[in-house]
């Protein structure tokens, strides 16, 4: 049996919130967790005063049926199978969202992942060197091959990470938090802040109205 590559096209979906305007500060690219589709995710955002603040959700690529009812819809961004090319096909797709955009350099660029999103917000802005304002690394994992060497270009900038997670999270243990913390320091310097909330692995408005 020979395993074989085939390069080809597709196409994907992304949504967005609110306008692109002259009163707009802040500019969020945010990425779903595992099981999420990103117009449902883009829910969480709403509360954000939509003047100030246009958000893009990208989609994960990989959808599937939440259930044997076959009714509901997830998707998921990566997993253990050829992780590295996959990873190469959903920078190409975030490229592509992020070209089309064109996001003036003047706003603030906040990039958010959750839980698996945490993963690919990482990735890609290791990848695409973006000028960002703030990443939020919400109830997620840093992928351990990530580099302090990674982050380079942050380090003429005054960027803020924050690491957000539930007290009641089951899937962040306190042990894991706390590596993670360890591993972002690394990684990003001393420009790191933790944040807790009431609750568990869930993303919350009133927690998403905090990190602005």
């Amino acid at each position: 049996m020979n395993e074989k590559n085939i390069l080809y096209s597709t196409t994907n979906t992304y949504v967005t919130l609110n306008e692109m305007g002259t009163g707009t500060k802040n500019v969020w690219v945010v990425f779903h967790g595992i099981g999420y589709l990103s117009r449902y995710f883009l829910r969480h955002f709403k509360d954000l005063v939509p003047e100030e603040n246009y958000i893009i959700a990208p989609q994960a690529p990989a959808k599937y049926y939440l259930s044997g009812a076959y009714k509901h819809l997830g998707a998921s961004w990566l997993t253990r199978e050829n992780t590295v090319q996959e990873t190469q096909n959903v920078f190409r797709y975030l490229d592509a969202v992020w070209e089309a955009e064109n996001v003036p350099y003047i706003c603030n660029l906040i990039v958010l992942g959750f839980s698996q999103g945490v993963s690919i917000a990482t990735r890609w802005v290791a990848h695409k060197k973006l000028p960002i304002y703030k990443l939020i690394l919400y109830a997620g994992t840093i992928p351990n091959e990530l580099k302090p060497s990674d982050f380079d270009f942050l380090k003429t900038r005054e960027a803020q990470v924050q690491i957000v997670t539930g007290e009641n999270d089951t899937h962040i243990t306190q042990e894991k938090l706390s590596e993670e913390y360890s591993k972002a320091k690394i990684l990003f310097g001393g420009r790191i802040e933790v944040i807790t909330f009431e609750g568990g692995h869930e993303v919350k408005k009133e927690v998403i109205n905090r990190l602005v």
